[in-house]
Protein backbone atom coordinates (compact mmCIF):
# COMPACT_ATOMS: atom_id res chain seq x y z
CA UNK A 1 0.00 0.00 0.00
CA UNK A 2 1.28 3.43 -0.96
CA UNK A 3 1.97 5.90 1.87
CA UNK A 4 -0.76 8.32 0.73
CA UNK A 5 -3.31 5.49 0.61
CA UNK A 6 -2.31 4.43 4.10
CA UNK A 7 -2.62 8.01 5.35
CA UNK A 8 -6.07 8.38 3.78
CA UNK A 9 -7.12 5.15 5.46
CA UNK A 10 -5.91 6.49 8.82
CA UNK A 11 -7.76 9.76 8.15
CA UNK A 12 -10.99 7.84 7.56
CA UNK A 13 -10.43 5.88 10.76
CA UNK A 14 -9.85 9.14 12.66
CA UNK A 15 -13.13 10.57 11.35
CA UNK A 16 -14.96 7.35 12.28
CA UNK A 17 -13.57 7.59 15.81
CA UNK A 18 -14.75 11.20 15.95
CA UNK A 19 -18.27 10.08 15.10
CA UNK A 20 -18.15 7.30 17.68
CA UNK A 21 -17.08 9.73 20.41
CA UNK A 22 -20.24 11.77 19.89
CA UNK A 23 -22.57 8.76 20.02
CA UNK A 24 -24.61 8.14 23.22
CA UNK A 25 -23.55 4.46 23.27
CA UNK A 26 -19.89 5.45 23.67
CA UNK A 27 -20.34 8.42 26.01
CA UNK A 28 -22.26 6.20 28.44
CA UNK A 29 -19.57 3.48 28.44
CA UNK A 30 -16.48 4.84 30.28
CA UNK A 31 -14.13 1.99 29.30
CA UNK A 32 -15.06 2.23 25.63
CA UNK A 33 -14.82 6.02 25.76
CA UNK A 34 -11.27 5.82 27.16
CA UNK A 35 -10.22 3.25 24.55
CA UNK A 36 -11.56 5.26 21.60
CA UNK A 37 -10.19 8.55 22.98
CA UNK A 38 -6.73 6.99 23.30
CA UNK A 39 -6.80 5.59 19.76
CA UNK A 40 -7.83 8.99 18.40
CA UNK A 41 -5.15 10.77 20.45
CA UNK A 42 -2.52 8.35 19.10
CA UNK A 43 -3.56 9.25 15.54
CA UNK A 44 -3.95 13.00 16.04
CA UNK A 45 -0.35 14.06 15.18
CA UNK A 46 -0.33 11.94 12.02
CA UNK A 47 -3.72 13.25 10.86
CA UNK A 48 -2.77 16.86 11.60
CA UNK A 49 0.40 16.46 9.50
CA UNK A 50 -1.45 14.60 6.72
CA UNK A 51 -4.09 17.33 6.44
CA UNK A 52 -1.38 20.01 6.38
CA UNK A 53 0.41 18.06 3.61
CA UNK A 54 -2.82 17.75 1.58
CA UNK A 55 -3.37 21.50 1.86
CA UNK A 56 0.20 22.30 0.74
CA UNK A 57 -0.04 19.88 -2.21
CA UNK A 58 -3.30 21.54 -3.31
CA UNK A 59 -1.60 24.96 -3.17
CA UNK A 60 1.38 23.67 -5.18
CA UNK A 61 -0.92 22.15 -7.81
CA UNK A 62 -2.80 25.45 -8.04
CA UNK A 63 0.41 27.43 -8.61
CA UNK A 64 1.67 24.91 -11.17
CA UNK A 65 -1.62 25.22 -13.04
CA UNK A 66 -1.21 29.03 -13.17
CA UNK A 67 2.35 28.63 -14.49
CA UNK A 68 1.27 26.07 -17.09
CA UNK A 69 -1.60 28.23 -18.35
CA UNK A 70 0.65 31.31 -18.51
CA UNK A 71 -2.23 33.69 -19.18
CA UNK A 72 -1.27 36.41 -16.69
CA UNK A 73 2.50 37.18 -16.56
CA UNK A 74 2.16 38.92 -13.19
CA UNK A 75 0.36 35.91 -11.63
CA UNK A 76 2.91 33.54 -13.18
CA UNK A 77 5.73 35.56 -11.60
CA UNK A 78 4.05 35.44 -8.18
CA UNK A 79 3.50 31.70 -8.56
CA UNK A 80 7.19 31.13 -9.31
CA UNK A 81 8.07 33.22 -6.23
CA UNK A 82 5.79 31.21 -3.88
CA UNK A 83 6.56 27.75 -5.26
CA UNK A 84 10.00 27.15 -3.58
CA UNK A 85 8.67 27.94 -0.09
CA UNK A 86 5.70 25.58 -0.55
CA UNK A 87 7.96 22.81 -1.90
CA UNK A 88 10.20 23.24 1.14
CA UNK A 89 7.18 23.08 3.46
CA UNK A 90 6.01 19.91 1.67
CA UNK A 91 9.40 18.25 2.21
CA UNK A 92 9.39 19.20 5.90
CA UNK A 93 5.90 17.77 6.47
CA UNK A 94 6.75 14.58 4.55
CA UNK A 95 9.84 14.07 6.70
CA UNK A 96 7.74 14.55 9.84
CA UNK A 97 5.16 12.07 8.56
CA UNK A 98 7.85 9.47 7.86
CA UNK A 99 8.91 9.71 11.50
CA UNK A 100 5.33 9.61 12.78
CA UNK A 101 4.60 6.49 10.72
CA UNK A 102 7.50 4.54 12.23
CA UNK A 103 6.39 1.62 14.44
CA UNK A 104 6.06 2.97 17.95
CA UNK A 105 7.84 1.51 20.96
CA UNK A 106 4.93 0.00 22.94
CA UNK A 107 6.63 1.14 26.14
CA UNK A 108 6.85 4.83 25.19
CA UNK A 109 3.63 5.89 26.92
CA UNK A 110 4.45 4.09 30.17
CA UNK A 111 5.68 5.35 33.51
CA UNK A 112 9.37 4.61 33.97
CA UNK A 113 11.71 3.37 36.66
CA UNK A 114 14.91 5.40 37.00
CA UNK A 115 17.78 3.60 38.74
CA UNK A 116 20.87 5.62 39.66
CA UNK A 117 23.98 4.01 41.19
CA UNK A 118 27.33 5.51 42.18
CA UNK A 119 30.19 3.81 40.33
CA UNK A 120 33.93 4.45 40.38
CA UNK A 121 34.99 7.50 42.33
CA UNK A 122 33.85 6.85 45.90
CA UNK A 123 32.15 9.79 47.64
CA UNK A 124 32.54 12.01 44.59
CA UNK A 125 30.59 9.48 42.50
CA UNK A 126 27.87 9.38 45.18
CA UNK A 127 27.67 13.20 45.17
CA UNK A 128 27.32 13.22 41.38
CA UNK A 129 24.62 10.53 41.61
CA UNK A 130 22.71 13.01 43.79
CA UNK A 131 23.31 15.73 41.16
CA UNK A 132 21.94 13.46 38.44
CA UNK A 133 18.82 12.68 40.45
CA UNK A 134 18.30 16.39 40.97
CA UNK A 135 18.64 16.97 37.19
CA UNK A 136 16.04 14.30 36.40
CA UNK A 137 13.71 15.54 39.15
CA UNK A 138 13.79 19.09 37.78
CA UNK A 139 13.29 17.81 34.25
CA UNK A 140 10.32 15.74 35.39
CA UNK A 141 8.84 18.78 37.12
CA UNK A 142 9.21 20.86 33.94
CA UNK A 143 7.19 18.26 32.01
CA UNK A 144 4.52 17.82 34.67
CA UNK A 145 5.63 14.33 35.74
CA UNK A 146 5.55 13.07 39.33
CA UNK A 147 8.62 11.47 40.93
CA UNK A 148 8.12 8.75 43.56
CA UNK A 149 11.18 7.39 45.36
CA UNK A 150 10.86 3.61 45.61
CA UNK A 151 14.15 2.75 47.28
CA UNK A 152 17.29 4.64 48.29
CA UNK A 153 20.64 4.14 49.95
CA UNK A 154 22.36 7.36 50.95
CA UNK A 155 26.11 7.95 51.36
CA UNK A 156 27.53 9.50 54.54
CA UNK A 157 28.68 12.71 52.83
CA UNK A 158 25.19 13.42 51.50
CA UNK A 159 25.44 11.67 48.16
CA UNK A 160 23.52 8.69 46.83
CA UNK A 161 24.88 5.14 46.71
CA UNK A 162 21.76 3.85 44.96
CA UNK A 163 18.32 5.27 44.27
CA UNK A 164 15.31 3.89 42.43
CA UNK A 165 12.47 6.24 41.50
CA UNK A 166 9.23 5.69 39.61
CA UNK A 167 8.40 8.59 37.31
CA UNK A 168 4.69 8.93 36.60
CA UNK A 169 3.66 10.84 33.48
CA UNK A 170 2.70 10.62 29.83
CA UNK A 171 5.73 9.89 27.66
CA UNK A 172 8.18 9.59 30.57
CA UNK A 173 9.79 6.45 29.16
CA UNK A 174 9.84 7.82 25.59
CA UNK A 175 12.09 10.70 26.72
CA UNK A 176 14.21 9.09 29.44
CA UNK A 177 14.97 5.75 27.78
CA UNK A 178 18.05 7.30 26.15
CA UNK A 179 19.60 7.95 29.57
CA UNK A 180 20.60 4.32 30.24
CA UNK A 181 24.36 3.93 30.47
CA UNK A 182 27.46 5.23 32.24
CA UNK A 183 27.53 8.96 33.00
CA UNK A 184 31.03 10.32 33.63
CA UNK A 185 31.81 13.52 35.55
CA UNK A 186 35.04 15.53 35.44
CA UNK A 187 35.38 18.17 38.15
CA UNK A 188 37.41 19.29 41.15
CA UNK A 189 35.94 17.68 44.30
CA UNK A 190 35.28 19.97 47.27
CA UNK A 191 37.74 17.85 49.28
CA UNK A 192 40.56 18.34 46.75
CA UNK A 193 43.02 20.92 48.12
CA UNK A 194 45.34 20.89 45.08
CA UNK A 195 42.61 21.79 42.59
CA UNK A 196 43.05 18.60 40.58
CA UNK A 197 40.25 17.37 38.34
CA UNK A 198 38.87 13.95 39.26
CA UNK A 199 36.89 11.63 37.01
CA UNK A 200 34.01 9.64 38.52
CA UNK A 201 31.20 7.57 37.07
CA UNK A 202 27.54 6.89 37.78
CA UNK A 203 25.36 4.26 36.10
CA UNK A 204 21.79 4.96 35.10
CA UNK A 205 19.18 2.36 34.13
CA UNK A 206 15.77 3.27 32.73
CA UNK A 207 13.07 0.59 32.72
CA UNK A 208 9.42 0.85 31.65
CA UNK A 209 6.87 0.02 34.35
CA UNK A 210 5.49 -3.46 33.70
CA UNK A 211 1.78 -4.14 33.36
CA UNK A 212 0.46 -7.17 35.21
CA UNK A 213 -0.32 -8.99 31.97
CA UNK A 214 3.14 -8.45 30.48
CA UNK A 215 5.16 -10.51 32.94
CA UNK A 216 3.95 -13.98 33.83
CA UNK A 217 5.50 -14.56 37.25
CA UNK A 218 4.63 -17.64 39.29
CA UNK A 219 4.35 -16.76 43.01
CA UNK A 220 6.25 -19.99 43.72
CA UNK A 221 9.28 -18.44 42.00
CA UNK A 222 9.45 -15.61 44.55
CA UNK A 223 11.30 -15.74 47.85
CA UNK A 224 10.64 -13.00 50.43
CA UNK A 225 12.92 -12.02 53.33
CA UNK A 226 12.19 -9.33 55.92
CA UNK A 227 14.69 -7.50 58.12
CA UNK A 228 15.23 -4.20 59.93
CA UNK A 229 15.97 -1.09 57.89
CA UNK A 230 19.41 0.47 58.17
CA UNK A 231 20.73 3.96 57.35
CA UNK A 232 24.21 5.26 56.45
CA UNK A 233 26.91 3.43 58.33
CA UNK A 234 24.61 0.48 58.99
CA UNK A 235 22.80 1.89 62.01
CA UNK A 236 19.24 0.64 62.52
CA UNK A 237 16.59 3.19 61.66
CA UNK A 238 13.56 1.06 62.54
CA UNK A 239 12.59 -1.16 65.43
CA UNK A 240 10.45 -3.53 63.33
CA UNK A 241 11.22 -5.90 60.46
CA UNK A 242 9.78 -3.61 57.77
CA UNK A 243 12.51 -3.91 55.10
CA UNK A 244 11.77 -6.45 52.36
CA UNK A 245 14.03 -8.42 50.04
CA UNK A 246 12.42 -10.31 47.16
CA UNK A 247 14.33 -12.82 45.04
CA UNK A 248 13.14 -14.17 41.70
CA UNK A 249 14.55 -17.70 41.94
CA UNK A 250 14.71 -18.63 38.20
CA UNK A 251 16.78 -15.54 37.31
CA UNK A 252 18.29 -14.77 40.73
CA UNK A 253 17.19 -11.13 40.38
CA UNK A 254 17.07 -9.48 43.83
CA UNK A 255 15.24 -6.30 44.86
CA UNK A 256 15.27 -4.72 48.32
CA UNK A 257 13.06 -1.92 49.66
CA UNK A 258 13.29 -0.32 53.08
CA UNK A 259 12.22 3.32 52.67
CA UNK A 260 8.69 2.82 54.00
CA UNK A 261 7.91 2.04 57.63
CA UNK A 262 5.28 -0.44 56.45
CA UNK A 263 6.42 -3.92 55.42
CA UNK A 264 3.37 -4.16 53.16
CA UNK A 265 4.31 -0.97 51.27
CA UNK A 266 7.95 -2.04 50.92
CA UNK A 267 6.82 -5.40 49.55
CA UNK A 268 4.52 -3.73 47.00
CA UNK A 269 7.33 -1.40 45.84
CA UNK A 270 9.85 -4.25 45.62
CA UNK A 271 7.46 -6.29 43.45
CA UNK A 272 6.88 -3.32 41.11
CA UNK A 273 10.63 -2.90 40.62
CA UNK A 274 11.13 -6.64 40.12
CA UNK A 275 8.40 -6.83 37.45
CA UNK A 276 10.04 -3.92 35.59
CA UNK A 277 13.43 -5.67 35.68
CA UNK A 278 11.91 -8.93 34.44
CA UNK A 279 10.22 -7.05 31.57
CA UNK A 280 13.52 -5.33 30.75
CA UNK A 281 15.27 -8.71 30.74
CA UNK A 282 12.67 -10.07 28.31
CA UNK A 283 13.04 -6.98 26.05
CA UNK A 284 16.84 -7.28 26.12
CA UNK A 285 16.67 -10.94 25.09
CA UNK A 286 14.21 -10.05 22.31
CA UNK A 287 16.51 -7.33 20.98
CA UNK A 288 19.49 -9.70 21.11
CA UNK A 289 17.62 -12.27 19.01
CA UNK A 290 16.59 -9.64 16.45
CA UNK A 291 20.07 -8.21 16.01
CA UNK A 292 22.70 -10.82 16.88
CA UNK A 293 25.04 -9.54 14.20
CA UNK A 294 24.57 -5.84 14.92
CA UNK A 295 27.86 -4.44 16.24
CA UNK A 296 26.78 -0.91 17.12
CA UNK A 297 25.43 -0.47 20.65
CA UNK A 298 23.85 2.89 19.80
CA UNK A 299 20.28 2.87 21.08
CA UNK A 300 20.61 -0.49 22.79
CA UNK A 301 20.48 0.95 26.28
CA UNK A 302 23.59 -1.06 27.21
CA UNK A 303 24.26 -0.06 30.81
CA UNK A 304 27.99 -0.83 30.50
CA UNK A 305 28.40 1.79 27.78
CA UNK A 306 29.79 5.26 28.57
CA UNK A 307 27.23 7.54 27.04
CA UNK A 308 27.89 11.03 28.39
CA UNK A 309 30.56 13.19 30.02
CA UNK A 310 29.88 16.25 32.19
CA UNK A 311 32.96 18.48 32.31
CA UNK A 312 32.54 21.16 34.98
CA UNK A 313 35.69 23.30 34.32
CA UNK A 314 34.64 23.81 30.69
CA UNK A 315 30.86 23.93 31.34
CA UNK A 316 30.64 21.15 28.75
CA UNK A 317 28.29 18.22 28.18
CA UNK A 318 29.23 15.59 25.58
CA UNK A 319 27.03 12.73 24.41
CA UNK A 320 29.43 10.19 22.94
CA UNK A 321 26.81 8.19 21.00
CA UNK A 322 26.04 10.97 18.54
CA UNK A 323 29.07 13.26 18.98
CA UNK A 324 26.97 16.03 20.54
CA UNK A 325 28.84 18.71 22.52
CA UNK A 326 27.09 21.56 24.33
CA UNK A 327 28.71 24.30 26.39
CA UNK A 328 25.74 24.71 28.70
CA UNK A 329 26.34 22.32 31.61
CA UNK A 330 24.92 24.90 34.01
CA UNK A 331 21.61 24.78 32.13
CA UNK A 332 21.58 20.95 32.10
CA UNK A 333 22.26 20.86 35.85
CA UNK A 334 19.13 22.97 36.24
CA UNK A 335 17.07 20.27 34.51
CA UNK A 336 17.08 21.60 30.93
CA UNK A 337 17.58 18.22 29.26
CA UNK A 338 15.63 18.79 26.04
CA UNK A 339 18.72 20.21 24.31
CA UNK A 340 20.38 16.83 24.92
CA UNK A 341 17.40 14.52 24.46
CA UNK A 342 15.89 16.09 21.31
CA UNK A 343 18.99 15.36 19.13
CA UNK A 344 19.03 11.80 20.49
CA UNK A 345 15.36 11.30 19.58
CA UNK A 346 15.98 12.60 16.05
CA UNK A 347 19.10 10.44 15.66
CA UNK A 348 17.43 7.21 16.78
CA UNK A 349 14.34 7.88 14.67
CA UNK A 350 16.49 8.53 11.62
CA UNK A 351 18.42 5.30 12.21
CA UNK A 352 15.14 3.43 12.63
CA UNK A 353 13.99 4.77 9.25
CA UNK A 354 17.12 3.27 7.70
CA UNK A 355 16.34 -0.03 9.39
CA UNK A 356 19.51 0.07 11.47
CA UNK A 357 17.70 -0.32 14.77
CA UNK A 358 15.20 -3.02 15.78
CA UNK A 359 11.71 -1.80 16.63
Amino acid sequence: MQVIEKLEELNQRYEALDRELSSPEVTSDLDRLKKISKEQADLSDIIKAYRALSHVIQEIEGLEAIIQEGEDPELVGLAWDDLPELKERQATIEKKLNLLLLPKDPNDSKNTFLEIRAGTGGEEAALFAADLFRIYSRYAESRGWRVEIMSSSMAEAGGIKELIALIHGAGAYSRLKYESGVHRVQRVPTTESQGRIHTSAVTVAVLPEADDVEVNCDPKDLKFDVYRSSGPGGQSVNTTDSAVRVTHLPTNLVVTCQDEKSQHKNKAKALKILMARLLDRMETERRAEISKERKSQVGSGDRSERIRTYNFPQNRVTDHRIGLTLYKLDSVLDGSLDDVIDPLVIHFQTEAMKGDLPH
